[in-house]
């Protein structure tokens, strides 16, 4: 199978020399495919080769014999990525043309603009000039006169400072918002005397006029500081065009009121963006403030990124869980709708697992952390919703571009519709009226912000149903799924073995999870763990005498000084136990007292309750299921059957799992999902079109290489973010 491989390199001169060094990897033998950019600096192929140093040596030695001096690099060798917030950007549009200026320098290998949460991310390339920050200023400014770039930790030496700098943002925000209704409300006065004093009064220019330069005096400054700069053919330069025609024709009134409905529509436009970046901050609320750790002195209150693994920490009523860990000390209620979505608050006790971000409704906990700040379940978190909005799908990169050329074009047509038909028909004025009228109508700035929102929102929905998505172009790639492969243990099923069915000879079924519980108490096996669960009934140790493991087949033991037996069927032979056979696509335990059969014990990795629903769920979409698992072909039937999966494949080893995801991928059209929990898992997940991890009892590995994850662990969650997509397309 090729590996797709991703290179830097330097010192690579022409085109032309990149043609040449791109035909000779091409003729290589373990080489299927291959693209290189010479703007970019970039060398991505598709190899045969594993062996990624020695691979890169040999390239190396070629790239130096046909152009000698070049370098190849391992990617990350030689790129770095950073981010900024960015100030002073008023529209969709304008971030657009910021991304695309900053693009053309050749300066960085990738660029991304986020609009909705002001923050710039780029990838430096080889030969980005030093002091990158000023250089990205002086461009911006020179696209967007007034936005100013800046670095993330800039003026902010401390949490206070930093906060200090939000509630500034926000009250600053306030203000805008005040002055622009205020602006509105003018302009609505106006236009409603415009219209009742009506065309014949002499001073309705004059009182237009004021009015226009009141509602889009910012408009209009913007459109002639960009026709200074040779950069003008954007919305404000359009709206000012109409504007200025209409009173050309005697249309005054009509010219305020176009500027007035522009600009509510931009004040509209700002709220939803607004309310988009709300709920996503909204989502932010859960990174803890504070965690209080307890020392020889006492208990103290530090910073969550200090706290070592191994300390105790104390969480009161009302707070916030800082870290992952193990409860030592008491009991309560939390809340993790934050997390996960769920409403129902979770009943923990001593010796239960929690996560951090998690709220405090009741009780005092005392934790054992058991993760890092960096590595705990609400910084991954954080990290993850942070990132996805910065992944752009396809629609959204298209969108970038086309609006690159969609106001020229506009401009070009508006020019012909005035001047053409007057040519053929004459009568200028009517025509000219037409072209201010398409001018307004063909306004870019709703077209530019309207795909980015849409997947902004969505990922802000999805995060709130406890669905953690990467990117947009996850959300995108959703719509194209028409294949879905689950791995069983962990996904469909709960991961752990459970007593599903007690079948007692002679005695009560309470008798009978006795006798086994008291056999299995001394093993650490988990199929024994799951009896000594099921048990009620305490067993005092006193009771259990001349415990003997015999392998492969069970137990024997002395309870009450009664000799029992628990196992297999070789064990119930070996003893010459006269036993009925039990049927059961999982384990079965024979118990047997004094050389008499008790009957059995059924065990099971449990199907999780809502994984048949899932399975209906996603078939009513028209999507087709597979089933991956290392299990036994009965077990991997039984529990398909259960479900409601007709595409089957057990008896799996991790390697084979890839391998068939391959064979399926393959075999069908549209994208395909793997869902999947174990640390084994994430091979698979990496090699799909889209990977969904379960991200309370998945590993972290799985959780790394997947695109999505699945809070809760409910397979049901996955039905409801094809719903989202489907939403946000």
């Amino acid at each position: 199978m090729a590996i797709k491989k991703e290179y830097s390199i330097k010192n690579l001169h022409c085109a032309g020399c990149a043609a040449k060094l791109e035909g000779t990897f091409e003729g290589l033998d373990y080489v299927e495919e291959v693209s290189l950019n010479f703007l970019k600096k970039k060398l991505i192929l598709k190899t045969k080769r594993s062996d990624n140093h020695e691979l890169l040596a040999d390239l190396n030695k070629i790239a130096d014999k046909v152009e000698p001096g070049t370098k190849i690099y391992e990617k990350e060798e030689i790129s770095s990525k950073r981010e900024y917030s960015v100030k002073n950007l008023h529209c969709a549009g304008c971030a657009a043309k910021v991304e695309g200026a900053l693009e053309k320098t050749g300066y960085f290998e990738e660029v991304s603009l986020n609009f909705m949460k002001k923050k710039l991310s780029v990838k430096l390339a080889d030969g980005a000039p030093e002091g990158i920050l000023e250089t990205i200023n002086e461009i911006a400014d020179k696209v967007e006169p007034g936005v100013k770039i800046i670095a993330e930790d800039s003026g902010c030496c401390g949490g206070n400072d930093h906060s200090h700098e939000d509630s500034h943002d926000h009250s600053h925000d306030q203000d805008m918002g005040k002055k622009e209704l205020a602006v509105l409300a003018i302009g609505i006065a106006v236009f409603i005397m415009g219209l009742l004093i009506g065309e014949e009064a002499k001073w309705l220019p004059v009182l237009m006029g004021a009015g226009y330069l009141i509602v889009g005096w910012d408009i209009i400054y913007r459109a002639f500081s960009n026709i200074k700069r040779g950069s003008f053919l954007d919305e404000n330069f359009l709206m000012t065009i109409a504007t200025f025609g209409a009173f050309a024709v005697g249309e005054s009134t009509e010219a305020v009121g176009v500027m007035l409905f522009y600009k509510i529509g931009e004040y509209f436009q700002g709220r939803a963006v607004d309310s988009s970046r709300r709920s996503i901050e909204n989502l932010m609320d859960i990174r803890p403030d504070y965690a209080n750790v307890k020392t020889d002195d006492g208990v103290k209150r530090v910073e969550p990124t200090t706290v070592r693994i191994g300390d105790i920490i104390q969480v009161k009523a009302g707070e916030k869980l800082p870290l992952d860990g193990r409860i030592v000390k008491g009991r309560a209620a939390l809340d993790t709708s934050a997390l996960t979505g769920e409403s129902i608050p979770r009943d923990v006790s001593e010796g239960d697992m929690v996560i951090s971000g998690s709220l405090n409704k009741n009780g005092l906990l005392e934790i054992e952390v058991t993760k890092l700040f960096g590595d705990s379940t609400v910084s991954k978190i954080l990290k993850l919703v942070e990132e996805a909005s910065s992944k752009k799908a396809k629609a959204e990169k298209f969108i970038t571009k086309f609006a690159r050329v969609y106001t020229p074009i506009v401009v070009g047509i508006a020019v012909l519709i005035a001047i053409v038909p007057t040519f053929i028909y004459g009568d200028f004025s009517t025509w000219l009226y037409r072209a201010l009228i398409f001018l307004v109508i063909s306004c870019p700035c709703a077209l530019v912000v309207s795909i980015p929102l849409s997947f902004f929102s969505g990922i802000g929905v999805s995060s709130r149903r406890g669905i953690l998505v990467k990117g947009g172009n996850y959300l995108e790639e959703l719509n194209k799924v028409k294949t879905v492969v689950f791995d069983k243990t962990g996904t469909l099923t709960y991961g752990k073995f459970q007593v599903t069915e007690v079948r007692a000879n002679g005695i009560s079924e309470e008798e009978l999870l006795e006798m086994a519980a008291a056999a299995e108490k001394h093993s650490n096996h988990p199929i024994a763990q799951s009896i000594v669960e099921a048990c009620e009934i305490d067993i005092p140790e006193k009771n259990i005498q001349d415990y003997k493991e015999i392998e492969g087949k069970g137990v024997a033991v002395f309870y009450r000084g009664e000799e029992i037996l628990a196992g297999n069927e070789k064990l119930m032979k070996d003893y010459n136990i006269d036993y009925e056979k039990a049927e059961n696509h999982g384990t079965v335990v024979y118990i047997a007292k004094n050389g008499k059969d008790l009957g059995a014990i059924l065990i099971a990795d449990k199907v999780k309750k809502d994984s048949a629903k899932a399975i209906e769920g996603l078939k009513k979409l028209g999507i087709e299921c597979h089933m991956l698992t290392g299990d036994s072909k009965g077990v991997a039937e039984a529990v398909g059957g259960e479900l409601g999966i007709e595409n089957i494949h057990s008896e799996l080893l991790p390697q084979d799992k890839a391998d068939h995801l391959t064979r399926i991928k393959n075999e069908n059209e549209g994208s395909v999902i793997f869902v999947g929990d174990g640390i084994n898992d994430a091979p698979v997940l990496a090699l799909s079109d889209i990977g969904v991890a379960m991200g309370g009892i998945g590993s972290d590995a799985a959780i790394e290489a997947a695109d999505m994850v699945l809070m809760t662990d409910e397979p049901t969650k996955l039905v409801e973010a094809f719903d989202v997509a489907a939403m946000t397309r």
